[in-house]
């Protein structure tokens, strides 16, 4: 089973997203939120928050421990890029880009998932000799 956390539009070059997907890859996501949560970056802190996201929900669906979660996805896109200009000399325009990013994690459990027996009530019914039998006769009129 997998759980899914998304950031989208983040106002940030995805070249210095990219610096920590080595470092982050490597641990569980338990201790990569112990190690970004004293990094001073803005990056780090968007990871941070991703992360928690994610680790919260495979905590809520797959109901499993923390400590049998790993990283099966993470990766970091090229948003949108805004174009703007800024004034040069002799008249001229230089680009500007402004990159955004898209950050997504999925995390995968070891375990497997503890699963509740549902009843099928069709089945009880079907299957009779659960059922005591009456000792009331049928009488003929």
């Amino acid at each position: 089973m997998e759980a899914v956390s998304f950031f989208r539009n983040l106002k940030i070059s995805p070249k210095k997203l990219r610096f920590f997907l080595p470092e982050i890859k490597k641990k569980s996501p338990a201790e990569a939120l112990d190690y970004l949560l004293y990094l001073p970056n803005k990056a780090a802190k968007v990871f941070y928050k991703v992360i928690k996201s994610a680790l919260s929900n495979a905590k809520n669906q797959l109901k499993v421990d923390v400590k049998s979660i790993e990283f099966k996805h993470l990766s970091v896109e090229q948003g949108q890029r805004l174009k703007r200009f800024k004034a040069g000399s002799r008249g001229t325009a230089m680009p500007i880009l402004r990159r955004f990013a898209h950050v997504k994690v999925i995390l995968e459990s070891q375990e497997p998932t503890k699963k509740t027996e549902t009843l099928n009530p069709k089945s009880e019914i079907l299957n009779k000799s659960k059922f005591p039998k009456s000792k009331v006769k049928n009488k003929k009129i």
